[in-house]
């Protein structure tokens, strides 16, 4: 597939054990005879365990961050074209595949802060929404819960 400046892509991790990295292509340059050294500037993706602070619990499994972190990589790197969704848009998705990842932060890679540095939370643990878990929305009260925290079921008219 064509890959162009603005497309997300999977790039190899030099340990192959790891999973690959995600990148945003930023800009793509040729330079040598005809073009031959093809040469990528990216905006790196963390991935929560990457960040300061590590992986939360409300982390969904394929959730990254857009960080502030650049650098120039070979386009031989490039494993494939991937999707990174707003979270919006993810949780909208009638299937995830495996090239399918969301951002709903930016990260500041120097100062481990976030971008938004809120957002809003739910359920009694006041967490914010992890796509991965189910959550039940309360008829009577309109509240979300996890279904780990689910209460409503256990208390009438909440």
């Amino acid at each position: 597939r064509l890959i162009l400046a603005g497309d997300s892509v999977l790039m190899k991790a030099p340990d192959t054990s790891k999973p690959p990295y995600v990148a945003k292509i930023e800009e793509i340059e040729a330079a040598g005879p005809r073009g031959a050294n093809v040469k990528v500037k990216v905006r790196w993706y963390y991935r929560p365990e990457e960040s300061i602070g590590g992986r939360r619990p409300f982390h969904g499994e394929k959730e990254v961050f857009l960080s502030d972190h650049q650098d120039v990589q070979s386009a031989d790197t490039i494993e494939c074209k991937c999707n990174v969704y707003s979270f919006r848009d993810y949780t909208k998705l009638s299937a995830v595949n495996p090239e399918d990842y969301f951002c709903r932060f930016e990260y500041k890679s120097i100062t481990g802060s976030f971008v938004p540095d809120r957002i809003a939370v739910f359920c009694k643990c006041e967490m914010p929404y992890n796509p991965d878990d189910l959550m039940i929305q309360c008829e009577e009260c309109s509240d979300w819960e996890t279904v780990l925290h689910l209460r409503h079921s256990m208390e009438p008219g909440c």
